[in-house]
């Protein structure tokens, strides 16, 4: 058995206003199948455009609001929102809100930074 909490995790911070909080994967063990990670964007936020190769993403509002793009379509998200985004798609997903916007991103296979290509 695998327990990490949230609060354990060590955060990834970027430049962009997105910290990323994996209890799962890779990096936080438990798992090599799948990842997951809690990821907090501030206010007016977005993480950079990019896809994955490999994996497969959802991510799973909790709180705040804000805007996925996947492609070229751009669809509002709220808490209690999930949305699947299939290997080789661009993606971005951007806070709109005036509080944090908090969610879990699920990757399977579990996530590995050379799985992330960025194209901005």
């Amino acid at each position: 058995m695998h327990l990490r909490n949230v609060q354990d995790a060590t955060p990834a911070e970027s430049d962009h206003g997105e910290t990323v909080y994996e209890t799962v994967g890779h990096v936080a063990g438990g798992s090599t199948s799948h990842s997951l990670a809690q990821i907090v964007l501030a206010p007016g936020s977005a993480s950079l455009p990019h896809y994955h190769p490999v994996a497969e993403e959802t991510y799973h509002i909790l709180s705040g609001e804000g805007v996925v793009q996947v492609d070229q379509e751009r669809v509002a998200v709220q808490p209690g929102d999930s949305i699947t985004i299939a290997p080789g798609e661009v993606h971005q997903i951007t806070n709109t809100g005036q509080y944090e916007l908090v969610f879990l991103a699920i990757c399977v296979p579990a996530w590995t930074p050379d799985n992330s290509v960025y194209v901005d």
